[in-house]
């Protein structure tokens, strides 16, 4: 099959990709020169393991195509995806200007039927106004039908995320347009929801607000832990025991981050607002998220007596998760500037994310390395839970600080081996 994705950030240039590894023809449309031409060379924008060879094998087999060009794209094309970015307003609000500009895009190169699908994360009701749009600009004798496929897709293991996922959600009115996308997603390992195009709109916004509440409520569960002698981390791994809760984003840290969790959270509170409803559990997941950002600086502080004013700090980890390069809303941002308004100097390290770390973070000594990141530190804070971080040599990280003071801002650590080599340790709800 023939398809296209307009967009080729996270979501559109891996969802291509495997589309294009699996045997279809797809086009990825761009607006950016630089970035088209890279990506025809096999030049990626974005960090994601496995993409990289990915693109370059499906370029050099022509099954992967990009352009800046609407027309040839569209017009050969059944399937149609909208995968640009909705970055929130001032208000929480999804900023949909983007999604209408390529919608009138797309609608003007339509030939013979074609379904459109957005794969953004969209408010309920954007898809009808795409439908509208589209109608207004379509050319005459052409046909086609709107559909919601939500990606569910997590930063650093998205490839696996694409084939492998839990389930395939199919929004849609039309008979006919499911029936092309299941086909499409035959090789796709996974169940499929399928419904109307309102409830797929719901579903991608109720998954990411109820996992940011799982971690929310960790963290509220770590603070109470740390108050009342309770050992936080062992609470909530019993309690995650139960097949009713489960494991998963039952951790307790600095906070949650990243292009999803914090910007859906607001969306789905300004789409309650929108229809007279408080989603009041909602603006306090986010309160205790910024909060628990702010805890990691108040931790810091107390370990010197309440003054880190020329203290040196080292922050080894960056991103907003590991296996990444994202730094949207990262809790490293709010944490670093909290530790520098009080005075603290900072040396910072991370794998990948330091290019983009640097756009964002100003005053900020980047590292090679985490042992020169470390280098006469009075503290370590560990902000992503990076595998290399599990690994450091810690004999030589302690020779090198100026004091031997670890906080484990990801509880990545035992506190006993900690203590044992000669650290201050201080976890999250330890």
């Amino acid at each position: 099959m023939t398809i296209t994705f307009v967009g080729h950030g996270y979501v559109g240039l891996v969802t291509a990709s495997v589309f294009a590894d699996l045997g279809n023809t797809v086009w990825v449309i761009g607006h950016t020169p630089e970035k088209i031409n890279n990506l025809k060379k096999g030049i990626i924008p974005i960090y994601e393991p496995g993409l990289e060879e990915i693109v370059k094998r499906n370029v050099k087999a022509k099954r992967l195509l990009f352009t800046l060009d609407y027309d040839k794209a569209i017009s050969s094309s059944k399937v149609v995806f909208i995968a640009v970015g909705t970055p929130p307003k001032q208000t929480g609000e999804a900023d949909l200007s983007v999604v209408f500009d390529v919608a009138g895009k797309i609608g003007k190169y339509i030939d013979g039927y074609t379904v459109i699908v957005t794969k953004s994360t969209v408010p309920i009701g954007t898809n009808r106004r795409i439908q509208k749009i589209i109608e207004e600009v379509k050319p005459v004798n052409t046909e086609f039908d709107i559909a919601s496929t939500p990606e569910f897709l997590r930063e650093g293991q998205a490839i696996s995320d694409t084939l492998h996922p839990d389930r395939i959600v199919i929004g849609t009115d039309s008979d006919h347009a499911r029936d092309v996308l299941v086909e499409l997603h035959k090789s796709i390992d996974g169940s499929f929801v399928l419904t109307n195009v309102e409830s797929a709109e719901m579903i991608k916004y109720a998954a990411n607000a109820f996992l940011a509440t799982k971690i929310s409520f960790a963290n509220a569960i770590a603070r109470l832990s740390e108050i009342t002698g309770a050992d936080g981390p062992k609470v909530l791994e019993a309690v995650g025991l139960d097949k009713r809760v489960g494991n998963a984003f039952l951790n307790a840290g600095a906070g949650f981050g990243g292009s999803c969790f914090p910007k859906d959270v607001r969306a789905l509170i300004a789409i309650a607002k929108q229809n007279d409803y408080d989603f009041n559990l909602l603006k306090e997941v986010t309160k205790i998220n910024h909060d628990s950002m702010l805890l990691i600086v108040e931790k810091a502080k107390k370990l010197f007596n309440n003054d880190i004013k020329n203290k040196k700090v080292c922050v080894l980890g960056l991103a907003f998760k590991p296996d990444t390069d994202d730094m949207r809303d990262a809790p490293s941002i709010t944490i670093i500037e909290g530790l520098q308004k009080n005075g603290a100097q900072i040396n910072a390290y991370d794998p990948v994310a330091t290019n983009n770390a640097r756009k964002i973070i100003k005053n900020v000594n980047f590292c090679k390395d985490p042992y020169s990141a470390a280098k006469d530190c009075d503290v370590l804070i560990i902000l992503t839970e990076w595998n290399e971080f599990r690994q450091l040599d810690l004999n030589r990280i302690k020779k090198l600080m100026k004091k031997p003071v670890i906080l484990d801002g990801r509880n990545i650590y035992d506190p006993d081996k900690l203590k044992k080599a000669g650290f201050v340790y201080q976890g999250v709800g330890r």
